[in-house]
């Protein structure tokens, strides 16, 4: 089945090819991106230099830069540590018969240990469980500091994007940002029914306790078990008053 432009496709869907023209390639992977729960980390060994690949849970920061909680007795930070540079591949071809038929996004660039709180926000309100492990000594969030990226959206639909197209910019956002913690707090504990409409209504996804994890300007994702869903906008906001609006207006559309 074609992955449809808008929100309105299935969620079983999402891993399907994309009809030619509805989607850009830019706001494709950016899709994929925050999408995603876990991704592919290449990095480089610290002794031979052979490409080492390993697999890490992922959430994004509010701009869609990638960031990822790993331990320093895993081989690939001791990699990082020596050579900061590494890639994520965003695989979406799961559950399909020719998987070279599916989404995917291999983003490169440098990681960077970060110690913002709100990164520490946004990765355990996507990921609880790592709650218990997140503040060991030998555990640190790291991003990928976007370079470029290289995106196959199937058969003929293949190219290079830029840091630019991948992220999102949040220089008039601070309000939003700051705010976000309060939101996703607010949206779990009292409208828990219009988080499920959203899931269900929207974005054509089974029902379930469907968690609202995290907002930016562009948009608000949602996770129920290994599942992550992205819900847009109906338009760009900065502000806690304007994402209230924003949700407003999708549940009176959800519940239509």
């Amino acid at each position: 089945m074609l992955l449809q432009a808008n929100n309105m496709a299935n969620a079983e869907d999402i891993t399907a090819p994309m009809k030619t023209g509805s989607k850009s390639p830019d706001s494709w992977s950016r899709a994929i991106m925050r999408r995603a729960l876990k991704a592919s980390l290449a990095t480089l060994d610290r002794e031979t230099g052979d490409p080492y690949a390993s697999l890490v849970t992922i959430a994004a920061q509010s701009d869609g830069t990638p960031l990822t909680l790993i331990s320093t007795l895993a081989e690939h930070t001791k990699n990082i540590l020596k050579n900061p540079r590494a890639s994520l591949l965003f695989d979406e071809t799961g559950g399909l018969g020719d998987p070279l038929e599916g989404a995917r996004v291999s983003v490169f660039g440098r990681m960077e240990k970060v110690s913002d709180p709100s990164a520490r926000a946004r990765f355990l309100s996507r990921h609880p469980s790592a709650e218990i492990y997140a503040d060991f000594q030998d555990f640190a969030f790291y991003a990928l500091k976007i370079e470029g990226a290289h995106f196959v959206g199937g058969f003929g639909l293949i190219t290079d994007l830029s840091a630019d197209e991948l992220t999102t910019d949040v220089s008039d956002a601070a309000a939003l940002i700051g705010a976000e913690a309060d939101i996703v707090e607010h949206m779990n504990s009292d409208h828990g029914d219009a988080v499920a409409l959203y899931a269900a209504k929207l974005l054509g996804a089974p029902p379930g306790d469907w968690r609202f994890v995290s907002c930016d300007p562009l948009g608000c994702d949602l996770v129920l078990a290994q599942t992550g869903l992205r819900l847009d906008f109906p338009h760009r906001v900065t502000t806690p008053q304007a994402v209230r609006k924003a949700l407003v207006e999708l549940s009176q559309s959800a519940r239509r």
